[in-house]
């Protein structure tokens, strides 16, 4: 799977007045952030992201849940709403339905990366040679 990167460069000029988009390639398709978050998934359609707290507005307009089949044959869904038809051609519509996601996107705990961890090489304690 690719990702429109049309669709991609609209997103980006449509939220230019709310702040800078980053992306990133994952898995064939883009992630958009805007202030380090995630707030959207690109592939032929933009997904925004939602949570408890916006999935009754999600519903309200329509917009199904990201559904993908993984490797072991399960279809599997994730906290993404595709956006409703007026993104596409109405930045207004964009911004006002990516603000939504980019709240739902600071509402989330931010992933720690995990420390890397060094393990001791044996014979080696508190940095001093053991016998």
């Amino acid at each position: 799977m690719a990702f429109d990167s049309g669709l991609v460069a609209w997103v980006t000029e449509a939220l230019e007045p709310i702040g800078t988009v980053t992306m990133r390639q994952m898995m064939g398709v883009a992630t958009l952030y805007l202030d380090g978050r995630i707030f959207a998934v690109v592939d032929d359609a933009v997904w925004f992201k939602s949570d408890a707290e916006s999935n009754a507005i999600w519903e309200a307009a329509g917009c199904e849940r990201y559904t993908f089949v993984s490797r072991d044959g399960r279809t599997e869904s994730m906290n993404y709403r595709r956006g409703p038809a007026d993104v596409y051609d109405d930045a207004d519509a964009m911004r006002e339905w990516a603000a939504l996601a980019i709240a739902a996107s600071q509402r989330a705990p931010k992933k720690k990366r995990p420390s890397r961890v060094i393990p001791a090489k044996a014979g080696i304690s508190g940095g001093k040679r053991t016998a």
